[in-house]
C-alpha cells in the first residue's frame, strides 16, 4: 500500500497561517487534520472551565477554517495516532511542539513509537520565539533574571522566524470513524455559567487577527503609558489567542515592529520576552506549578482560611480594587495584567493564603490560562520565584485604584452596587461618613461587605512572616 497521507496534529496551534507543521504536511499528497482531546496525561493539569469553553469554539471556528476537515478524537495520543496510521495509507505525522513537561514526555514516546512502525514524526516550534535551550548563559545555564534574560540572551541570538502564510492549495481529508462532532458534553458545563463569557469574545484565527489590527489601530500608540489602566483600550487582549495558538507570537513580533519605531513597540515586544522567560522557566524547572523555585519560601508560614479564600475568589473581600479583579475574571475569563498584581498581592501578602491557591483558580477561570505563565506569574507576585517581586513589595489595592483607576470606570463597571460613592471614597468605602454611605445607598455588611482584613495590620503580618523567615534561614 502506498502511503501518500501526512497528519497533521493541532495542538497548541489552532490556526492555518504560520503553522510550520502544517506547512510541512502540505507538502504531502494529502493532509488529514486531526485535534485529540487528551485529558489521560495533563493529570492535575487538564484545561480548566474556562479554557475548554474557548477551546470546544476555537475547535468550531478551525473546522471551518478546513471545509469541515477537522477529524476530532478523545483518548490517549499514542494510541489514536497508531490506530489511524494502521487504517489509511499515512507516511508521516508532523505536529508544534509544546512545553509542559507531562507533554514533552508524552510526545518523545509518541515520536519513539511512531518511527519504530516506520512512520516519519517530526515536531516544530510554532509557539514561542526563541526555544528555551537556546537562551542559556555563556556557561550554558539558564537566565534566572529577566533582563540580562531578554536583552543578552533572546535580542542578541538570530531573530525570531519571519511568519509563513497559510498553505496554497492544501487537500485535506477527514477520517470517517472519527468523532462525527466537537464534543459539547467534554467541553462545555452542564450549568450554562459560560454564556456570560460569550459577548467578551470572538474566538478563532481570524477573530485573532481582526484582535490585532485593532490594537494596532486603538491601543498600540498608548501601550507604554497606558497600559496600567484597566479601563483603557490600551492592552493587547491577544493572550487567550497565543495560548491556543490561533495566532502566533512570530506574527505579533512582526507586525508591531512593521510600524515606525517608538518606545512603545519595544515594550509590548519586551512583554512578548517575559513569556519567553515563563516558558523558560517551565523548561528549566518541570515542577514549577508545585514547588517554589526558592527553596527558602518552603518554610513560609501560610495561613489557611477557606473563608477568606472563597470571598478572594467571589470578589466579596470588601477591597473594591480586588473586588473588581475578581468579578471581571469571572464575568468575562480574563482579568487586566495590571489587577492581576494587585489581587495576586492581596492573596499571598495580606490575607498570605498560599500562592497555588491563587494557581489553581487562575487556571480554571481564565481563559488564556497557560501553565508557563500561570506558574512563573504567581511565584513572581509571591516572591519565591525567579527575579520575583520583592516579598516585602506589598501592593496597595486602595492606592493602586486610585493611581490606575482614578475616574473609578473600572471598579464602577464591575461593583454596581457602590457606584454612587464619590471617587474619593470609592477606594475605600469602610472610610466614608455614614451620610455618604447613605447617599450612595451603600451599606456595608449589606449591600457590600466590611473588608475581611485590615490593610494595615495584615501589611505588617506579612512583613513579619517574612522576617522569620529571613532569620530561620539566615
Amino acid at each position: 500500500m502506498q502511503r501518500h497521507i501526512a497528519i497533521h496534529w493541532f495542538r497548541q496551534d489552532l490556526r492555518l497561517a504560520d503553522n510550520p507543521a502544517l506547512t510541512q504536511a502540505a507538502t504531502h499528497t494529502h493532509v488529514l487534520p486531526i485535534y485529540i482531546l487528551d485529558d489521560n496525561h495533563a493529570g492535575d493539569y487538564a484545561l480548566g472551565g474556562a479554557s475548554r469553553w474557548w477551546l470546544y469554539y476555537s475547535l468550531l471556528s478551525l473546522r471551518d477554517s478546513l471545509n469541515g476537515h477537522l477529524s476530532i478524537y478523545q483518548g490517549d495520543p499514542l494510541e489514536v495516532l497508531l490506530d489511524i496510521t494502521r487504517r489509511l495509507p499515512i507516511s508521516a505525522v508532523y505536529w508544534n511542539r509544546c512545553y509542559a513537561p507531562w507533554q514533552r514526555q508524552r510526545d518523545t514516546q509518541i515520536k519513539q513509537r511512531l518511527k519504530d512502525t516506520g512512520i516519519a514524526a517530526s515536531s516544530k516550534n510554532g509557539s514561542l520565539l526563541w526555544e528555551p535551550w537556546t537562551i542559556q548563559k555563556k556557561d550554558n545555564t539558564p537566565y534566572k533574571v529577566f533582563t540580562p534574560f531578554y536583552q543578552k540572551g533572546c535580542l542578541q541570538s538570530p531573530p525570531p522566524r519571519t511568519p509563513v502564510t497559510k498553505p496554497d492549495n492544501m487537500r485535506c481529508l477527514r477520517d470517517e470513524q472519527a468523532l462525527a462532532d466537537i464534543p459539547a458534553d467534554h467541553l462545555l458545563p452542564t450549568i450554562r455559567w459560560d454564556a456570560q463569557l460569550e459577548p467578551h469574545w470572538r474566538i478563532g484565527e481570524e477573530a485573532a487577527q481582526q484582535r490585532l489590527q485593532t490594537f494596532m489601530a486603538e491601543g498600540l500608540a498608548y501601550y507604554k503609558e497606558q497600559r496600567n489602566f484597566p479601563a483603557r483600550p490600551a492592552v493587547s487582549r491577544l493572550s487567550p489567542y497565543l495560548r491556543f495558538g490561533e495566532i502566533s507570537p512570530n506574527q505579533l513580533w512582526y507586525v508591531v515592529q512593521s510600524r515606525e519605531s517608538d518606545p512603545h513597540i519595544a515594550h509590548f515586544c519586551s512583554e512578548l520576552g517575559w513569556r519567553e522567560f515563563s516558558y523558560s522557566q517551565l523548561y528549566h524547572n518541570p515542577d514549577l506549578p508545585t514547588k517554589n523555585l526558592q527553596a527558602k519560601f518552603d518554610a513560609f508560614p501560610w495561613v489557611e482560611n477557606q473563608k477568606w479564600l472563597r470571598a478572594w475568589q467571589r470578589g466579596l473581600t470588601g477591597i473594591p480594587m480586588v473586588d473588581a479583579g475578581m468579578r471581571e475574571l469571572w464575568q468575562t475569563g480574563y482579568m487586566h495584567n495590571r489587577v492581576r498584581m494587585v489581587v495576586g498581592s492581596f492573596l499571598v501578602k495580606n490575607l498570605r493564603l498560599h500562592w497555588q491557591h491563587g494557581a489553581r483558580w487562575f487556571w480554571n477561570t481564565l481563559v488564556d490560562a497557560d501553565l508557563a505563565n500561570n506558574s512563573a506569574s504567581w511565584q513572581w507576585i509571591a516572591g519565591c520565584g525567579a527575579d520575583a517581586v520583592p516579598y516585602f513589595r506589598i501592593f496597595n489595592p486602595v492606592t493602586q485604584g486610585q493611581k490606575f483607576d482614578p475616574d473609578g470606570r473600572y471598579i464602577r463597571c464591575f461593583i454596581p452596587e457602590i457606584a454612587h460613592l464619590p471617587d474619593h471614597y470609592l477606594f475605600s468605602p469602610w472610610q466614608a461618613p455614614e451620610q455618604i454611605l447613605r447617599d450612595a445607598a451603600v451599606k456595608l455588611g449589606d449591600t457590600y461587605p466590611v473588608p475581611i482584613i485590615d490593610l494595615k495590620q495584615s501589611r505588617e503580618a506579612a512583613l513579619a512572616a517574612f522576617q522569620s523567615l529571613t532569620h530561620s534561614s539566615a
